[in-house]
């Protein structure tokens, strides 16, 4: 190759490096600016708190839906590494799932406004249908990870034969934890509200052994379960 063209290629390395840094600031802005003013914020908003106009964010992420993307991916790989290395440290099935929880609700409450910016996406400008499919796509495969994070250590613990529960009960576990937690997130402080650590024992009694106790738990005048679930004796 010749010597200006190993200049030119010098350049757009150069170039496309400097773009990459450039956003890479930008995301960490949008993100400080969402977490001052709200998952609602709009692009002048964020632009504004970034000392920017809006067009610099228009022309790196293309559309609000692009700049959730882009902030979800770093936040979203975050929070599942947090999650992992929370795993990871746990004796028991029963304890990797409060640490995983603990960890996905601790940093949801870290800066609700940004979890909620990364997980509630716009539908996009007119003509731009790409960037929530690829944003909701983010999201889509941070769910698959844990999934997969639930679904290892219960194979080991199980063994064969179990790959019904195996295949489905880990989806419908995240189900669970994603709706609890976002409404414990939405909910307005009170005394009634539980505290992080203690909705995170809930949220993993209620995956590991459900409400059983609270239905066991009847009226005086009524049947025990255990009397529900005896054959009445035949008189003879």
């Amino acid at each position: 190759m010749s010597a200006s063209g190993t200049a030119v290629d010098g350049r757009a390395a150069r170039w496309q490096s400097h773009r990459e840094e450039r956003r890479r600031e930008l995301i960490k802005s949008a993100r400080k600016a969402v977490h001052a003013l709200g998952s609602d914020a709009s692009m002048e908003d964020v632009a504004a708190a970034a000392g920017t106009s809006k067009s610099v964010f228009y022309r790196y992420f293309g559309d609000k839906a692009g700049l959730q993307q882009a902030v979800g991916e770093v936040v979203l790989s975050q929070m599942q590494r947090r999650i992992q290395e929370a795993a990871q440290s746990a004796q028991t099935p029963r304890e990797g799932l409060l640490a995983m929880v603990s960890a996905y609700l601790q940093m949801a409450e870290t800066s609700p406004h940004v979890y909620t910016f990364v997980t509630t996406y716009s539908a996009g400008e007119p003509g731009t249908t790409t960037g929530g499919m690829a944003a909701a796509g983010a999201l889509g495969h941070f769910f698959e990870e844990v999934r997969d994070m639930i679904a290892r250590p219960m194979r080991e613990h199980l063994g064969a034969g179990k790959e019904a529960v195996i295949g489905y009960w880990p989806t419908a576990a995240i189900g669970l934890v994603r709706n609890a937690g976002e409404q414990w997130l939405a909910t307005p402080e009170s005394t009634n509200k539980p505290d992080q650590e203690t909705m995170a024992r809930q949220i993993t009694a209620w995956l590991c052994v459900g409400i059983a106790p609270e239905l066991e738990v009847l009226d005086p005048l009524n049947p025990t379960p255990s009397e529900l679930s005896e054959p009445k004796k035949e008189s003879t």
